[in-house]
């Protein structure tokens, strides 16, 4: 069954709180819940389907939706799939609505790893240690195994295949930056240069500090709904019109290629149920956990050849108003938010604001009226999911 045409998103909400001593997680969920509902012009008496990851404490779904006090549910979800799990429930809210199985769906994020001291998505164990992790962790975490090296290590093959460098990628923050600077809540607002980012602190070779997404506390909300509760709300129709998913494992490391991510299936999924190609998209929301992983989910999802995305992304490519594909015009993870290491909501958020023409003036795309949003959570090139969704403007 395909799901083009078959749902909307017809309510999003961006937590504005990026440092959140004084708040909890169930209440941020809470929180963004109200405001998505708000925006859609529905109460939560009108939810019937709820959907999170694991960034919801407790039970994850069941404790949720006690919380919240949503009294209609009658389907949930709580795949996880890092940070693509909120791009990916929305393909998943939407088989739902065309299934019958609900008509008005809830998707809420929330985290604050500013306040639980946080360090990183990879855990480090010490050599011979045996851990009770996921099973690929055997072969990573006894050497000291964490995110930033295993996308250094990600970076640096790109680099020895294709001859990207360091400048290239920087460009990628820049255009972030370029577009940071105009969201009022974004976590750094400062428009910086290649030389900023070259100059800044090494991680793991070869990123740099402003390589890294920022940490931030936050979340935000979605609202999925059936055609005809769209039909019924005074707000723009963002229709659903694609939507693909992928797991990429490192198999033990049988031929493991570091530079390709699972955008090169979940890609091609979503755009041929949409009956849309890249060089049809009018804005890109790209999962940015690290410069790299932008430049190559570019490729995957077949925006430019494999190996030449250094020299796409390049002389302000990304740039709204200046560059070839706009792409995270709210500043995205590398500059504005980025909640737990599931931040792929805001990609749909922000894609929401450019088809409806509510994206800030200057960086609002001229007739925006196809967006693609796609995220991959794990660890980029090794084990991780993929998942990508387009959306068009009714």
């Amino acid at each position: 069954m395909s799901i083009k045409g078959t749902a909307y998103i017809m309510g999003a909400y961006e937590h504005p709180l990026r440092d959140a001593p004084d708040i909890s997680t169930p209440q941020i969920h809470a929180e963004s819940a109200k405001g998505a509902l708000a925006d859609a012009g529905l109460t939560k008496d009108d939810v019937d389907g709820y959907f999170c990851a694991g960034d919801a404490p407790g039970f994850g779904g069941m404790s949720m939706i006690d919380y919240m006090g949503l009294r209609n549910v009658r389907h949930m979800d709580s795949t996880e799939t890092g940070g693509s799990s909120y791009i990916l429930h929305v393909g998943h809210a939407a088989q739902a609505i065309a299934a019958g199985k609900c008509k008005v769906a809830l998707i809420t994020l929330a985290g604050r790893p500013r306040q639980q001291k946080f360090g990183g998505f990879g855990g480090a164990g010490r050599p011979g240690q045996l851990t009770d992790g996921p099973p690929e962790a055997g072969f990573e975490n006894i050497y000291g195994g964490t995110t930033h090296n295993t996308y250094g290590m990600c970076a640096m093959r790109h680099m020895y295949e294709y001859g990207t460098t360091s400048e290239q990628l920087a460009w990628i923050k820049v255009a972030a930056s370029h577009h940071a600077q105009w969201n009022e809540h974004a976590f750094l607002r400062d428009v910086v240069t290649v030389e900023d980012v070259l100059n800044s602190p090494m991680i793991a070779d070869p990123l740099h500090r402003l390589d890294c997404c920022v940490v931030t506390d936050g979340g935000g909300a979605l609202i999925v709904t059936s055609p005809e509760i769209a039909r019924s709300l005074n707000r723009p129709k963002v229709k659903i019109i694609g939507a693909g998913e992928s797991p990429k494992g490192p198999m033990g490391g049988h031929d493991l290629d570091l530079t390709h991510s699972g955008a090169l299936w979940s890609g091609p999924m979503a755009f041929d149920e949409a009956g849309v190609k890249p060089s049809d998209m009018k804005y890109a929301s790209i999962y940015d956990s690290f410069t790299i992983t932008v430049l190559m989910q570019l490729e995957d999802l077949g925006f430019c050849e494999k190996g030449q995305g250094g020299k796409f992304v390049a002389d302000g490519n990304l740039i709204s108003g200046v560059g070839k594909l706009p792409f995270n015009t709210d500043g995205g993870g590398l500059c504005n938010n980025h909640p737990t290491n599931r931040g792929g909501i805001t990609k749909v958020i922000e894609a929401v604001r450019q088809l409806r023409g509510e994206a800030h003036p200057k960086v609002q795309v001229p007739n925006c009226d196809l967006a693609i949003a796609h995220g991959t959570g794990g660890s980029l090139g090794t084990r991780h999911g993929a998942a990508t969704l387009i959306m068009e403007r009714e």
